[in-house]
């Protein structure tokens, strides 16, 4: 094969999928006849993702929070190779990732370091001048974004090294370009940058000039389901690809929430939707933002979907606070499975102690134990002391938060909710999902796990023009391509609303 259009004959597509604990590149074959068509997913490739902390070699610099772009570049080198030594050839690659992060490049295409992490507390000094450059409620008219300490503007605010820049790059738009040498900032990731108008889908240059920021930095950009060119001829040797054989790199919702959403089955006006990784982002799809002051006041982000639609969700703090009271426990000499420590945390009295899991304590890493017991006695509850406790107070506090999410969003939105989609690793968690049924008062459905890569193969394969229609059409092919999973309210072991209300009063005194 020697073109783009023999090549979209293939029906495999490589996803990579990067979260912010592990990258992922995971295959996607369209299997079955039209009208019924599925998609059957392996994993060819996983590595390890976690930020660096660099110290400065002088003086009273402090140490920086950096994610490791070129361990990550080799994973995905590695896992792309299997995809074609297994698959090929393949009709396409497409990349997702987390949001807000970046990296620069010079007049040369050149990197200029890694990557900063958004959990860096760098962008302390500048909230506390950023809404004196443009009020707040300035901003949310335009890009309709919560206030996050990392959303991407606020961290070009404090960066030392943004003259030398000659593009700004969203991660998977850095390896896009990494790949075709083509650089373009597909919209969904745009999004969530601050800088994008969210009723327009165009770079708000007034409001990066208000801020201080070069509107010159922000690369073209592109919608999800385009072609942004071929895999670069040395690139695709080192692949394995055939000499003569055209690799395309498709975009795709490269916020990998915004792929996580195309890929939830949903099939009605009253669904709502959690995203559950690392992140939990809860919300709503809608065609219109809604840039309401009430909203702003409620700190709910509008971001760009596929399709032209709108996320509108909130940002919960997710699985990271348990997987990291983990990973401290095992770096203590003190390991313990995760079905024990769940085993644990189903002995421990419902509603013990609930915190506000989104408070800023936890985004750090560190000792989230310690940060438990801190916002336990700040609100007169029972400190978490043991395996069990600890992990109980996690599971019920997400759960309250998502609960207080979906009753915001439903209502800013005027929005009824009657069930909730879960997709991402955290569906396997199956005490979460029914704490989450019980917590919201309606049916939770999860599945599929793999919500991210699925949607972006579905968005590539139908660019390819493998598959076709809208995304409910692309909606039906996950039904048919995973088992879910139904949760009913009250079949938990915290039956009552007013069981919740009680714990809701506790969280937020």
């Amino acid at each position: 094969m020697s073109s783009t259009s023999s090549a979209a004959q293939g029906r495999s597509f490589a996803a990579v999928d990067l979260g912010a604990t592990s990258g992922r590149v995971i295959v996607g074959t369209v299997v079955g006849e039209p009208g019924a068509e599925r998609v059957e997913l392996t994993e060819v490739g996983r590595f390890p993702n976690e930020p660096v902390l660099v110290p400065a070699t002088r003086g009273d610099e402090r140490a920086v929070l950096t994610w490791d772009v070129p361990a990550l570049w080799r994973g995905i080198l590695a896992g792309l190779r299997d995809a074609v030594a297994r698959f090929g050839p393949l009709a396409g690659i497409g990349i997702d990732s987390w949001a807000v992060d970046y990296g620069m490049v010079d007049g040369e295409g050149r990197l200029l370091g890694n990557p900063t992490c958004y959990r860096d507390m760098r962008t302390d000094p500048v909230l506390a001048r950023v809404f004196d450059l443009v009020s707040a409620a300035d901003q949310y008219a335009v890009n309709g974004l919560q206030v996050q300490p990392f959303t991407t503007a606020f961290q070009l605010l404090a960066e030392t090294r943004l003259e030398q820049a000659d593009r700004v790059l969203l991660l998977p738009d850095l390896l896009g370009a990494w790949l075709t040498g083509v650089e373009r900032a597909e919209i969904t990731n745009a999004s969530t940058t601050g800088l994008l108008d969210a009723a327009y889908r165009t770079w708000s240059t007034d409001l990066a000039e208000r801020l201080g920021l070069p509107a010159r930095v922000l690369p073209e950009l592109v919608a999800p389901g385009e072609l942004l060119g071929h895999v670069r001829p040395g690139l695709a040797a080192v692949l394995g690809v055939p000499d003569g054989e055209l690799l395309p790199v498709w975009t795709v919702g490269s916020h990998d929430t915004a792929s996580a959403v195309v890929a939830v089955p949903m099939d009605r006006s009253d669904a709502a939707y959690i995203s559950c990784g690392t992140w939990s982002l809860v919300g709503l799809e809608l065609d219109e933002p809604v840039l309401t002051e009430a909203s702003r006041a409620a700190n709910v982000t509008n971001e760009a979907g596929v399709d032209a639609t709108i996320r509108y969700l909130k940002n919960v703090m997710g699985l990271w606070v348990l997987t990291e009271t983990m990973r401290g426990w095992a770096a203590a000499g003190r390991e313990v499975p995760l079905a024990d420590a769940l085993a644990q945390a189903a002995t421990v009295e419902p509603l013990r102690t609930v915190v506000d899991i989104d408070h800023a304590s936890l985004l750090p890493p560190g000792d989230m134990p310690a940060r438990l017991a801190s916002l336990a006695r700040a609100t007169g509850q029972p400190v978490p002391e043991t395996v069990g406790e600890v992990v109980r107070c996690i599971l019920d506090s997400l759960a309250l938060a998502y609960r207080r999410a979906v009753r915001e969003v439903s209502a800013l939105a005027d929005r009824s909710v009657a069930v909730v989609h879960v997709v991402g690793g955290g569906v396997h968690n199956e005490a979460l999902m029914q704490l989450a049924a019980d917590a919201i008062g309606v049916p939770v459905v999860t599945g599929p796990a793999e919500g991210a890569a699925l949607g972006n193969v579905l968005v590539q394969a139908r660019a390819a023009g493998v598959l076709h229609g809208t995304l409910g059409d692309l909606r039906r092919v996950v039904e048919r391509s995973t088992p879910l999973r139904r949760y009913e309210p009250g079949a938990g072991d915290v039956s009552t609303p007013d069981a919740w209300d009680d714990a809701e009063r506790r969280a937020h005194p």
